[in-house]
């Protein structure tokens, strides 16, 4: 296996070369990462429809209201730890698939197993946090809220590369992942912004795409919320789980994929690699232009700087 340092996503980033990045190994390895998300989000969707929500929508009782809410308590803790599951496997292969021509996706479940129990403890105090932190934003009003979940989010982005590449002890992963994502914190807040974004514009787009043949109309999805309300029942049907899961294939490998970014381009940065030099220290904990866009650096400038 080579060093990690080999990795195609390690370098120091600017803002376009992360996107990019993540377009380019995205596509390199479209096949295994699509249809691997599409089982993925298969056995999601079929949990996710055993949830019926539309339950809970005619009651007005706040007790009962709760009660139903402790029925489905259960079946929504599995939904989340099968989806942290799926996602340390596409971080695994992600990390190390480029790394070793022998780590294909079958290994890369066998191999995310040793870092799946302290990943879950992990995002069991994450959770906490942010809750605290969410807390703290309210007093801000909406734009407290908003930082504090990129922040979290930011913070939750390094947790699995930090563990798969520096050792799952849950100390050091915790440390390392505040540190990193303190490390350059503006630039790694304000990608994780606009990455957000475009994500949730794709998902309503792809989603909007999903209820067509249902709905007869892609407008009326967005444009009549009683209609979109009545769509609940929609989501136990077979189809909508099939397409649903095709369309979210395409979505779900890209967050591993920026997440990893994140980290390699925290640790290029941290050991001096970067291509415009040592800058990250010198700033003391600045944000340059440069951070969030630079222009494109020679490939031999950056060897001579490694």
């Amino acid at each position: 296996m080579e060093h990690i340092s080999n990795h195609p996503l390690y370098k120091a980033h600017t803002i376009d070369s992360a996107m990019n990045s993540i377009w380019d190994f995205y596509k390199k390895r479209f096949i295994t990462l699509f249809l691997t998300s599409f089982v993925m989000g298969l056995v999601l969707q079929y949990l996710s429809s055993l949830i019926n929500i539309s339950e809970i929508q005619s009651v007005t009782d706040f007790n009962e209201i709760m009660l139903k809410l402790k029925d489905y308590l259960w079946p929504m803790l599995l939904v989340m730890v099968v989806s942290l599951f799926f996602t340390s496997i596409l971080h695994y292969y992600i990390i190390y698939s480029p790394l070793d021509a022998g780590t294909n996706i079958l290994q890369s479940i066998a191999r995310s197993l040793r870092y799946f129990i302290p990943y879950i403890i992990i995002m069991v105090l994450l959770v906490f946090a942010a809750s605290f932190a969410l807390f703290l934003g309210l007093l801000l009003l909406v734009i407290g809220v908003l930082f504090a979940g990129l922040y979290v989010m930011t913070i939750y982005l390094f947790i699995l590369p930090v563990m798969m590449v520096e050792g799952p002890n849950i100390g050091n992963t915790i440390s390392r992942s505040l540190n990193l994502s303190h490390r350059n914190f503006w630039s790694n807040i304000g990608w994780t912004a606009v990455f957000v974004i475009l994500i949730l514009v794709l998902t309503t787009l792809l989603s909007g795409v999903v209820l067509l043949p249902f709905t007869g109309s892609f407008l009326k999805v967005f444009t009549n919320p009683e209609e979109a309300a009545s769509l609940v029942e929609i989501t136990s049907k077979p189809l909508y789980i099939v397409l649903s899961a095709l369309l979210n294939a395409i979505t779900f490998p890209l967050l591993p994929i920026y997440a990893c970014i994140l980290y390699f381009n925290g640790r290029a940065r941290e050991e001096k690699k970067s291509p415009w030099g040592s800058e990250t220290d010198d700033n003391n904990g600045k944000v340059k232009v440069e951070d969030l866009y630079a222009k494109p650096i020679a490939e031999d400038k950056e060897d001579d700087n490694v």
